[in-house]
């Protein structure tokens, strides 16, 4: 599904939605996109039980919704999917093809967010605001971004395409394409041009600079130990022979 957003007041943002897919092919999308990320589902029908299934086809439905202005009944449909599912995204919110939401609680996903194509976010994501501005103030995440359990993106700014934000790292700031952030705040720790692929689900395996700096503190500790014991083995040298030369 193309999207165009035109933001053009800053109370009200209007969205032009290029092509609609029935709800048959919606579902079979969901069902393939599940499967494709889950190892854990075992069958088709299980589909219908993920929360993150529940969530986002009464988004669709909310969404369009909003699209007409009926913004009561937009969020009375999403509020009632949050208190099944414990997933809160706003009719407002834009999303593309293809969202993964991996087991849910705690997600959170603000009016003026916009995703892309095939993004994945696990449990306790926040993609939120920092106040209490109009207009665009929740971030834009681009096609294929993954976003580990419990991470924070605060703010109106951009996560490029094929990036990982690492597990409870808060983000308050743009990420280029192809990137690494892990921290509070948020760092890019790893960059380049290569495209995480759309199947991997590693959100555990990725660099820790905070336990890098650890160790090379470690090791500097122990060299400037050693060097100190050696210098203190010199002095002690010295000093017997200074006794001896005065006997």
């Amino acid at each position: 599904m193309k999207i165009t957003v035109n933001r053009a007041d800053s109370n009200d943002f209007l969205v032009e939605e290029r092509s609609d897919m029935g709800l048959i092919s919606y579902i079979k999308e969901e069902i393939q996109v599940i499967r494709e990320r889950d190892p854990a589902i075992r069958s088709n029908l299980e589909v219908f039980l993920y929360p993150s299934f529940k969530a986002i086809l009464s988004y669709r439905a909310a969404h369009k919704l909003f699209l007409k202005k009926h913004y009561f009944l937009a969020r009375w449909v999403s509020q009632r999917a949050v208190r099944k599912t414990g997933i809160e995204i706003h009719p407002g919110a834009v999303i593309g093809k293809g969202l993964f939401i991996d087991h849910g609680s705690g997600v959170i996903i603000g009016e003026t967010a916009e995703l892309g194509d095939n993004v994945t976010l696990y449990q306790g994501v926040t993609l939120g605001g920092t106040g209490k501005e109009k207009g665009k103030r929740h971030p834009t995440l681009e096609d294929n971004v993954m976003v580990s359990a419990g991470a924070k993106v605060l703010g109106s700014f951009t996560i490029g395409k094929n990036s990982k934000i690492g597990a409870g790292s808060v983000v308050l700031k743009e990420v280029p394409p192809n990137c690494t952030v892990v921290g509070v705040p948020g760092r890019i720790v790893k960059m380049g041009d290569e495209r995480i692929p759309r199947m991997d689900m590693d959100h555990v395996h990725l660099p820790d600079p905070i336990s890098n700096d650890i160790r090379e503190l470690q090791a500097d500790n122990l060299r400037m130990h050693k060097r100190l014991s050696e210098i203190e083995r010199k002095m002690k040298c010295m000093q017997e022979d200074d006794i001896d030369i005065l006997d």
